[in-house]
């Protein structure tokens, strides 16, 4: 069992740039490690993803703007934002998977506000 906790939230304003965190319980070495944001009402989203190895993969959509690293000896992975945009704003959540065994955090909300 892993647990996941988020941080690095809040409130930016437009153009602006955050750092999340995801912090493990346990060794996520062998584990994908990814960044999902969601918004009410809409589908969740993936935002980035890491391999065990550090290969990264980051859909179109996100248009190169963001940047999701690891530390297998901290065992956390950050998500660094840059000009961000309102339609940024959402829940973004940190998820470890090894196969069929996925493990979610809570969540952290990132807000666009000028």
């Amino acid at each position: 069992q892993v647990q996941l906790v988020e941080s690095g939230g809040g409130l930016v304003q437009p153009g602006g740039s955050l750092r999340l965190s995801c912090a493990a319980s346990g060794s996520i070495g062998i584990y994908v490690m990814a960044w999902y944001r969601q918004t009410p009402g809409k589908q969740r989203e993936l935002v980035a993803s890491i391999m065990s190895c550090g290969s990264t993969n980051y859909p179109d959509y996100m248009e190169g703007r963001f940047t999701i690293s690891r530390d297998n000896d901290k065992n956390t992975v950050d998500l660094q934002m840059n000009s961000l945009k309102p339609e940024d704003t959402a829940v973004y959540s940190c998820r470890a998977r090894l196969g069929s065994t996925i493990y979610w955090g809570q969540g952290t909300q990132v807000t666009l506000s000028s």
